[in-house]
């Protein structure tokens, strides 16, 4: 029965992991345009935001495959939630 709490657990840190990553790429998108050198500024966002997901997905999978899999799950389903709720907003003619 612990292992169940645990893919809920890990789950739960992949969705926070993908919120992490999808919001700060929308918001170093939206503020690319007000900085001196944009590729900088996003070449460094972009090793932020790997940084910190391939370290948190190691910790929260700690040796199981079986936690990886729940919180890239996780991760994929927030993903699609923020592409969907930040994604293009229709044109209004």
């Amino acid at each position: 029965m612990g292992g169940a709490y645990y893919l809920v657990f890990t789950f739960g840190a992949g969705m926070a992991l993908g919120a992490f990553f999808s919001l700060n790429l929308w918001s170093s998108v939206r503020r690319m345009t007000d900085e001196q050198t944009p590729w900088y500024f996003m070449y460094s966002s972009f090793m932020l935001r790997i940084l910190v997901v391939v370290l948190g997905f190691y910790l929260v999978m700690a040796g199981r495959w079986e936690r990886l899999v729940a919180a890239f799950l996780g991760f994929v389903l927030v993903r699609e939630i923020m592409v969907r709720r930040l994604g293009r907003k229709p044109k209004v003619s």
